[in-house]
């Protein structure tokens, strides 16, 4: 059975982001799309495209945005599904804002909130697989594999240091 993640984003301008989390998440064999979807632009659009991720089998929602990054709390309002919030890092305070936004949601109502930028597109794919990774253990070993090719990368970078 594939897991499916929905990444959705603010505006075309976090798609960066979102293909960080998309070649994340493809590496792990994990299908996943990318929608454009506003919070205050298009709420009724976001409404129909979490229904429909529903109805089809999604599994987790990652949602991005910068500045007023509502987009995350405005998906998890819609659905008891997991919903990760990945910060932008753009506008006049480097992403604190989005970040403070995304984090600071009412009781009830949780966003499993990353780190601000790229590292935390990555670790929203990751987080999304350890969460799918609960019912599937070829998830599991994807990830276990990544960690064991994180550990070899620095036993053979401390190899180096050490004949130079």
């Amino acid at each position: 059975m594939t897991e499916t993640v929905s990444i959705v984003i603010g505006s075309e301008s976090d798609l960066d982001l979102a293909n960080k989390c998309s070649e994340t998440l493809d590496s792990l064999s994990i299908s996943n799309s990318i929608q454009v979807l506003s919070a205050h632009r298009t709420p009724t659009l976001l409404e129909t495209h979490v229904r429909e991720c529903e109805a089809g089998g999604t599994k987790v929602f990652v949602a991005m945005a910068g500045l007023a990054a509502h987009l995350a709390g405005a998906v998890a309002s819609k659905t008891v599904l997991p919903v990760i919030g990945v910060p932008g890092d753009g506008g006049p305070l480097s992403g604190m804002d989005a970040l403070l936004s995304t984090v600071q949601m009412p009781k009830g109502i949780p966003v499993a909130t990353v780190a601000i930028g790229s590292a935390g597109a990555i670790n929203s794919a990751y987080l999304a697989a350890q969460m799918l990774g609960i019912k599937s253990a070829e998830i599991q070993a994807a990830l276990l594999k990544v960690r064991e090719d994180g550990i070899e990368a620095i036993i053979e970078s401390n190899k180096k240091l050490e004949s130079s």
